[in-house]
C-alpha cells in the first residue's frame, strides 16, 4: 500500500493500492491501458479533497507541465485581442496565473493562489473574486479511458456551472486530462466587484474606490488577492485544510428577502433577477462556529468557511464536523450549505 499522505492538504495518513505519475500523454496512455480494469481515482494537488478511509485502488496523479504561449493564428481564431496558453495538467495553477500576469496576459488575476493544479481546474471550475475558470478555458485536451483516444473538449460541452462540470459525475473517471488551454485578454479590465478586493486597493493606492480605474493593474490585484486570502486562509503545512469547505448557497430571491428582513446586513451577491448568493462562511460565523473545535477538527480562528485538522484527525472527524455546522445553519436559516470538498 502506498500512503497519500503527501497527496491531500488536509493531511490525512491514508494508502491506496499504487500511485502513478505520467509525465507525458504517451505515458499516460500506457499506465490507463494497464490500470484501467482495476479501482482508480484521478487525483490533483490534493487540495479539495477529503480522505476518510483507505483506497483499494491505483491513483492517478498527472505530472504532465509545460506552459505554452499561443496566439490566435495558432487557435484558428482570428479575433487578435486574444492570447491563448496551453498549460500541463500537472502544472500547480498559481505558477500558471504568475505567468500569465508576468507577461501581461489578463483575465486569472483574481484566481491568484488558490491551490490546485490545472487539470483541477478544469473539473471543479475553480473560481474566486467574481472570475471563474469556465470564464477562460478555451479548450481541454484529455484521453479517454475507455478507448485510448485523445480528445479535444470544448468547454461548452462540460456544461460549466458554480464550481461543477460533467468531470464531477457524469464524466468522473472517464477522462484523464492533459492539458488544458484558456484564453486570456491582451488588454487589461479589472474586475474588481466582489468581497473587499476594491477597499484593498483603494487604500493601498490612498485614493476613493471610485478612482481606481485607470491606475489599478493586474500585478496589483494579483498582490491585493494574495495579501487578503493569506490573511484569512491557514497554510495547509500547519494546519492541514482544503480551502473553502462548503460552497456559497445560491437561493431564491424570495428566501432571501424574508432572511434579510431578520438580518439586514446580510451579505449578498446577485446572481440574476431570481437568484440570490449568501456566503456560507458568514451563516456559519453567525452560528458560533468560527474557531471553535470538535474533537482534532475545527473551524478556523479567521475564516469560518475553512475546517481544518488540528493535528492528527480523521477524515470521519472532519466529515463529524461538517454535519454538525450544517445541521446548525439549516436550523438557523432554512438552508442545507453543500461541502465543496470531495468526500472520498
Amino acid at each position: 500500500m502506498k500512503s497519500l499522505l503527501t497527496y491531500n492538504t488536509f493531511g490525512i495518513d491514508c494508502s491506496c493500492k499504487e500511485i502513478y505519475e505520467p509525465a507525458t500523454v504517451e505515458e499516460a496512455k500506457e499506465i490507463l491501458a494497464r490500470v484501467k480494469s482495476e479501482p482508480y481515482m484521478i487525483l490533483g494537488g490534493g487540495s479539495n479533497l477529503l480522505l476518510t478511509q483507505n483506497y483499494d485502488g491505483n491513483v492517478l496523479h498527472s505530472k504532465i507541465k509545460g506552459i505554452e504561449s499561443l496566439d490566435s493564428s495558432n487557435v484558428g481564431n482570428s479575433d487578435a485581442s486574444y492570447i491563448y496558453i496551453r498549460c500541463g495538467s500537472g502544472e500547480v495553477w498559481d505558477d500558471v496565473v504568475a505567468y500569465a500576469t508576468e507577461h501581461s496576459y489578463y483575465g486569472m488575476e483574481n484566481l491568484s493562489i488558490i491551490p490546485g493544479e490545472v487539470g483541477a481546474s478544469a473539473v471543479q471550475n475553480i473560481g474566486a473574486y467574481g472570475v471563474e475558470a469556465k470564464d477562460l478555458i478555451y479548450s481541454i485536451e484529455a484521453i479517454e479511458i475507455e478507448t485510448g483516444n485523445v480528445l479535444t473538449i470544448n468547454p461548452a460541452d462540460c456544461h460549466y456551472a458554480y464550481r461543477y462540470s460533467k468531470f464531477k459525475d457524469e464524466w468522473k473517471n472517464k477522462f484523464f486530462i492533459t492539458h488544458v488551454t484558456y484564453r486570456l485578454n491582451k488588454d487589461f479590465k479589472p474586475c474588481l466587484g466582489y468581497g473587499n478586493l476594491k477597499g484593498v486597493l483603494a487604500s493601498k493606492l490612498n485614493v476613493a474606490e471610485d478612482g481606481l480605474e485607470g491606475i489599478v493593474t493586474a500585478t496589483m490585484v494579483r498582490e491585493a488577492i494574495i495579501e487578503i486570502r493569506n490573511a484569512k486562509l491557514p497554510d495547509p503545512k500547519v494546519e492541514g485544510n482544503a480551502g473553502s469547505f462548503f460552497m456559497n448557497p445560491i437561493v431564491d430571491r424570495a428566501k432571501f428577502e424574508s432572511l434579510q428582513k431578520e438580518y439586514p446586513n446580510m451579505p449578498h451577491y446577485d446572481v440574476d433577477d431570481n437568484r440570490v448568493k449568501i456566503p456560507a462562511g458568514w451563516m456559519i460565523d453567525q452560528c458560533g462556529w468560527k474557531g471553535k473545535t470538535m474533537g482534532r477538527a475545527g473551524v478556523h480562528k479567521n475564516q469560518a468557511l475553512v475546517l481544518v485538522n488540528k493535528g492528527g484527525a480523521t477524515g470521519k472527524e472532519i466529515v463529524d464536523l461538517c454535519n454538525a455546522i450544517r445541521i446548525d445553519v439549516f436550523n438557523r436559516f432554512g438552508i442545507m450549505i453543500n461541502p465543496e470538498v470531495n468526500i472520498i
